[in-house]
C-alpha cells in the first residue's frame, strides 16, 4: 500500500465505450480549447487531450482560459462531471483516457502511479521544481520516488458565513465546541438554520468527518485510520459520530436531496447561518457579494490538539500512461506549472490559491488572503478522506456509510461495525 508525505506548516512555510465504461457519458462533453488569436502559432507538438473534471462554470471557465494560453499545441477539453469523473476514473485509466487528466495530489495520485496508470514527469519537475515548495513536490511524489503530478490550485476548509448576516445578529466565531453549539442554538432561537449542510454527492460529509476526527482524535490517529490500520470499531471513532449526531439537530434537513452549490446558495440567500465547506463556496455567491464572505476554523474539541490540523486539498494534472502524444502533455504541464497560469486561474476562481509559491498573491481577494493565512498556520494539513485513503474505500464504503449515518444517525454501533468488516476485506 501506498506511503502518505503528509503537508505539516514546518514543510509548508519551506518554501475522473473504454473511457469511463459508459461511452455515453462522454460523447458530447469535450470542447475544443478556443484558438490561438489570429497571427501566433497553434504550435508544433500535434494534439494534447486533457480530461477534465472542472464541470462546474467558474473553474470550466478557469481552465478553459489557461488552456488559451498554451500556444505550443492544438489542446481538445473533455469535460465530465466532477462526480462522474471521480467515480469512475480507475476504468477511465484503464481504457482510452486523454493524454492529460485532472487529479488530485498525495495518496490518491500515489495510488494510481503504483498501478503503473500514469507517467512519470520526473524530467518535468527538474524544470519546474523550484517554483513549490517541498510540501508539494512531496505530495506529487510517488512510492517510488519519482514524480507524477503537477500541483495547480489548492484550497482550505472552514466554516464560512456572511459578515452582514453575523453584524447583525451579534455573532462571534466560536472557539470551542461548546461554544459552536451554543451558536448554533442562538441561530434557531434567531429562525436561521444554523448549518447548511448537503450530502447529496456523496462526498461533502467527508469533510465534516475529517474534522470532527482531527479535532477529536488528532491528525496522526486520523491519518492511520484513513491507512487502514485503525479499527473503526475503535471508541475513539464512535466518539468522533456522536458529536457529530449531537450537532445534526442545528444541521440543514434532507441533505441527502441536496447539492453542495444548493447549500452554498442557502448561505448566501441569509437562509443558514454558516457552512462548512472548501473555499470553493465563494463560487455560489455573486461577484458583489463576495466581500462578505469570511470564515473561521472549525473549533478546539479536545484541547490536547486544538486547531492545529485542517483540509486543504490540492488539485492539478497528471499525464495518463496510455497518452498518445507525452512530449505535448508534458509542455502543457509545464504551462499548468507556471505563476503566470496560475494566477490566471485564482484570479477567475475565488475559491483557490496557486499552488507555485512564485504565483503573485497580491491581487488576492480578502478571502483568498486569509484562506492563504489559514493554511500557513496550520500545524497538519490533511487531503481529504476520499484522497487520504484507498479510493475503492472512499467510494464503496465509506459514501455510502456515511449517506446511511446522516438519514440515521442513532445506528452508529452497527455503522462502524460494518464500516470494519468492509475495511477487513479491502486493506489486505
Amino acid at each position: 500500500m501506498a506511503q502518505r508525505s503528509p503537508i505539516t506548516r514546518r514543510h509548508l512555510l519551506l518554501g475522473a465505450a473504454a473511457t469511463f465504461g459508459v461511452p455515453a457519458i462522454l460523447a458530447g462533453c469535450g470542447s475544443e480549447a478556443p484558438a490561438p488569436a489570429p497571427g501566433r502559432p497553434g504550435g508544433d507538438l500535434g494534439t494534447v487531450t486533457i480530461g477534465s473534471n472542472a464541470s462546474d462554470e467558474i473553474p470550466k471557465k478557469s481552465l478553459d482560459t489557461v488552456v488559451k494560453g498554451f500556444t505550443q499545441a492544438t489542446t481538445r477539453i473533455n469535460t465530465v462531471d466532477h462526480n462522474t469523473f471521480q467515480e469512475n476514473i480507475n476504468r477511465y485509466l484503464r481504457g482510452t483516457p486523454e493524454d492529460v487528466f485532472t487529479w488530485f495530489a498525495g495518496y490518491r495520485m500515489q495510488f494510481f502511479a503504483e498501478q503503473g496508470l500514469a507517467t512519470d514527469i520526473s524530467d518535468v519537475w527538474q524544470e519546474i521544481g523550484g517554483g513549490y515548495t517541498q510540501a508539494f513536490k512531496d505530495q506529487s511524489t510517488g512510492v517510488d520516488g519519482k514524480q507524477y503530478f503537477i500541483p495547480f490550485t489548492y484550497y482550505p476548509w472552514a466554516v464560512f458565513y456572511r459578515k452582514s448576516v453575523w453584524r447583525e445578529k451579534g455573532y462571534t466565531p466560536p472557539a470551542t465546541l461548546d461554544e459552536f453549539t451554543a451558536l448554533a442554538r442562538k441561530m434557531k432561537t434567531d429562525g436561521l438554520i444554523p448549518i447548511a449542510f448537503a450530502d447529496k454527492d456523496g462526498w461533502p460529509a467527508m469533510g465534516t468527518f475529517d474534522i470532527l476526527n482531527m479535532r477529536t482524535n488528532g491528525y496522526d490517529f486520523h491519518v492511520s485510520l484513513m491507512a487502514g490500520k485503525e479499527s473503526w470499531t475503535d471508541p475513539r471513532v464512535k466518539q468522533v459520530f456522536d458529536t457529530w449526531r449531537g450537532l445534526m439537530e442545528f444541521h440543514q434537513p434532507a441533505a441527502l436531496g441536496r447539492t453542495w452549490q444548493e447549500a452554498g446558495q442557502s448561505l448566501a440567500q441569509k437562509k443558514t447561518g454558516m457552512y462548512l465547506l472548501g473555499m470553493f463556496v465563494a463560487q455560489q455567491f455573486p461577484e458583489a457579494d463576495r466581500d462578505d464572505l469570511d470564515f473561521f476554523t472549525f473549533p478546539e474539541i479536545n484541547p490536547a490538539y486544538g486547531t492545529d490540523s485542517i483540509d486543504a486539498p490540492i488539485d492539478g494534472y497528471m499525464i495518463s500512461a496510455k497518452a498518445k502524444n507525452v512530449e505535448g502533455a508534458k509542455a502543457l504541464l509545464k504551462h499548468f506549472a507556471q505563476p503566470a497560469s496560475q494566477n490566471i486561474a485564482t484570479g477567475l476562481d475565488p475559491g483557490t490559491l496557486a499552488a507555485s509559491s512564485q504565483a503573485d498573491t497580491s491581487g488576492y481577494s480578502a478571502l483568498q488572503k486569509r484562506g492563504a493565512e489559514l493554511v500557513s498556520k496550520a500545524t497538519h494539513i490533511a487531503q481529504f478522506l476520499d484522497r487520504d485513503t484507498r479510493p475503492d474505500f472512499a467510494s464503496t464504503v465509506m459514501i455510502p456509510s456515511l449517506q446511511s449515518f446522516v438519514g440515521e444517525p442513532d445506528e452508529i454501533d452497527s455503522l462502524l461495525k460494518s464500516i470494519e468488516q468492509q475495511k477487513a476485506n479491502i486493506f489486505r
